[in-house]
């Protein structure tokens, strides 16, 4: 392990199991001796209306279009005549980024047992314990924005992830540093689940690559400290920074490195990947390079359909949350349909022999803990205020 690594939690992944398991529980208690999966499968055996779907999404934390895709997926779908002519029916509550109101919304959705599955939640934090919740409850998974390994990690059989995991995505990010030919990296990290993961995820396979991290913080102080770190990773000879963080944090933090006299290549995960990013920053992120799970540029007909007519729709282009909103409801859709069942557990059977569906987003398989396999993990570059993708998917 690198000196440099500190403040990282080993029993991370215990204590969301524990958590999960203790919520699943009590969640379990507090509804009596019901089996809420068996009473969930026996009522979509014999259901014929309208298929109901929970969506919980930080919708007021966040500024992405995720609604929208949805609501576009779902008026697709049942304009075609819905899944075997039953409509998909949203219900959609907001857990405003909290794991407190994202339990109270799984355990909501839980007792629902006209539900079959849930798509959400943006956080991983507030995704990881409820996850517990809805496979105890029988309720499929689908997770289109949690990063966190842990969430696939915890045996489920009906939660899925459908955005590469934070280890996937620094890999990708340190591979693409060692293409360029740098050789001496600092790590600037969020100390949470999400900032943890994929310093650690990019430092691990920044060593393997040949790579030196030479210094690694998740504090960095007033200006007047952060001036003298710059100068302390000059003497070092440090060639880029890479920042584990979310927005709006990370584009501040790449202001405050710019104006304490960092000039070298700037990289992060997709967390960073949004307009907000020059709206926030400005010219300060100039050339910046983040990871991308959502390529317009690709020529896929299926994405190119998509964004000619979401821009029909709403009039602008889509960004990534749309993409993954539109994704989750009509690969949700394709499990049903192959199913020929809303029961849960065989949309789970459906999904996990699932090989290459070809989302907007790209390419969707499964292994036998839910974790996506083949979906790539795109880069853009900032340029004037406009992203510039390098990669095709």
């Amino acid at each position: 392990m690198n000196k440099f690594r500190k403040g990282i939690d080993l029993t991370m992944k215990s204590k969301f199991f524990l958590l999960g398991l203790l919520i699943a529980l009590t969640a379990s208690g507090c509804m009596g001796d019901a089996d809420l999966a068996q009473e969930r499968a026996s009522r979509a055996a014999k259901a014929n209306g309208d298929i109901l779907v929970g969506v919980a999404w930080p919708f007021s934390t966040t500024s992405t279009m995720f609604n929208q895709g949805i609501e576009m997926a779902v008026e697709e779908i049942n304009a075609g005549g819905g899944i075997k002519g039953r409509k998909i029916q949203t219900l959609q509550l907001d857990d405003a980024s909290s794991v407190t109101k994202g339990m109270a919304i799984a355990q909501s959705f839980a007792e629902n047992l006209d539900m079959v599955a849930v798509i959400g939640h943006g956080n991983s934090y507030v995704s990881i314990p409820n996850a517990a919740i809805y496979d105890k409850a029988g309720l499929v998974m689908l997770n289109p924005a949690a990063t966190s390994p842990n969430l696939t990690q915890m045996g489920y059989k009906r939660v899925f992830r459908l955005i590469p995991s934070d280890d996937k995505i620094g890999q990708e990010m340190a591979k693409y540093a060692a293409d360029q030919g740098l050789k001496r990296i600092v790590i600037l990290y969020a100390d949470d689940d999400y900032g943890r993961g994929l310093a650690n995820s990019f430092e691990d396979q920044a060593t393997e690559k040949g790579m030196m991290i030479v210094d690694r913080r998740s504090y960095f102080g007033d200006t007047k400290a952060f001036k003298k770190l710059v100068e302390t990773w000059k003497m070092l000879n440090y060639d880029a920074i890479f920042i584990a963080d979310v927005m709006p944090r990370g584009a501040e933090l790449i202001v405050q490195a710019r104006a304490a006299g960092a000039e070298m290549p700037i990289m992060g995960g997709d967390g960073l990947d949004t307009a907000k990013l020059w709206e926030i920053g400005g010219k300060s992120t100039e050339d910046t390079v983040v990871a991308s799970i959502f390529n317009p540029k690709d020529p896929r007909p299926e994405v190119q359909q998509f964004i000619a007519e979401y821009q029909k729709k709403y009039g602008i282009a889509p960004d990534r949350g749309a993409a993954r909103g539109y994704d989750a409801v009509k690969l949700l859709a394709y499990a049903i349909n192959q199913a020929g069942s809303t029961v849960p557990d065989q949309i789970a059977q459906v999904l996990h022999g699932t090989k290459r569906w070809p989302g907007v987003t790209g390419w969707h398989t499964f292994d036998e803990n839910g974790e996506i396999l083949d979906k790539a993990v795109g880069k853009k570059i900032m340029k004037s205020g406009q992203f510039e993708y390098l990669t095709v998917q």
